[in-house]
C-alpha cells in the first residue's frame, strides 16, 4: 500500500516541478517583453497555461515569482559556464577570446533583458531592491570565480582580479547595448580586441 502511494506521488512531483519551471520561464519571457508594469502575475500565469490560483500556490507574491525566475535563469547560465570550466584539464586555460565571449553571453538575451526590468523596478522599491541586490551580487561572484577557473590565472597576482572584474563590467555594458539594437557585429570586434588586451594584462 505504501509503495502505491509513493508511486502516485512521483508523477505528481514531476508535474509540480514541470509546472513550476514553466511559470519561471514564462515570468522571464513576460518581464523581458512587457516590462515590470506589464508582467503581472495574471499575465505570467496565462502565458504559462497555469491558473492564477495555482501560480500563487507556488509563488505567494509577485516578488517571489520574479526573483525565483531570475535565479532560475541565472543558475542555468552559470551551469553552462561551470560545465565549460569542468571540461578543461586542471590548470589549462581556455582561449581568452572564448572565455570573454562566454561571459558576454551571460549578459545578453532574454534573461538579461528581464533582469534589467527588475533592476529598474528595484530602483524605486526598497523591498524589491533588498531581494535583487543579493541575487545580482551572487551571480557576479559566481561568474568571476568561473572566469578565474577558465582563464587558469592566479587571482592573487597584481591586477588579475581587476582585469577579470573589468571583463564582467564590459560584458554587462555590451549586454545593455544589445537591448536596443542587434549589436552582434560590433560586439564580436570588441570581444576580439578585449581578449587580446586581456591576454597582455594577465601575462605581465
Amino acid at each position: 500500500m505504501g509503495s502505491n502511494r509513493a508511486g502516485l506521488r512521483q508523477p505528481q512531483q514531476n508535474r509540480s516541478r514541470a509546472t513550476r519551471a514553466r511559470l519561471l520561464e514564462s515570468a522571464v519571457s513576460c518581464l523581458a517583453e512587457l516590462g515590470w508594469n506589464g508582467a503581472t502575475v495574471a499575465v505570467v500565469a496565462e502565458h504559462a497555461g497555469v491558473s492564477r490560483g495555482a501560480t500563487q500556490h507556488y509563488f505567494p507574491t509577485r516578488e517571489d515569482l520574479f526573483i525565483a525566475a531570475l535565479e532560475h535563469m541565472a543558475e542555468a547560465r552559470l551551469t553552462e559556464i561551470r560545465s565549460e570550466a569542468a571540461r578543461l584539464p586542471a590548470g589549462v586555460a581556455a582561449p581568452t577570446r572564448d572565455v570573454v565571449g562566454l561571459l558576454v553571453r551571460l549578459y545578453t538575451g532574454s534573461p538579461f533583458r528581464a533582469a534589467l526590468q527588475l533592476w529598474a523596478a528595484a530602483a524605486a522599491s526598497e523591498v524589491l531592491r533588498e531581494l535583487v541586490v543579493p541575487l545580482e551580487a551572487r551571480l557576479g561572484r559566481e561568474a568571476h570565480r568561473a572566469a578565474i577557473e577558465l582563464l587558469a590565472v592566479d587571482e592573487s597576482a597584481p591586477g588579475v582580479h581587476e582585469a577579470v572584474q573589468a571583463t564582467l563590467d564590459l560584458a554587462r555594458g555590451l549586454g545593455l547595448a544589445d537591448t536596443l539594437t542587434d549589436d552582434s557585429r560590433r560586439r564580436g570586434r570588441i570581444i576580439a580586441q578585449w581578449a587580446a588586451m586581456l591576454d597582455v594584462a594577465l601575462t605581465r
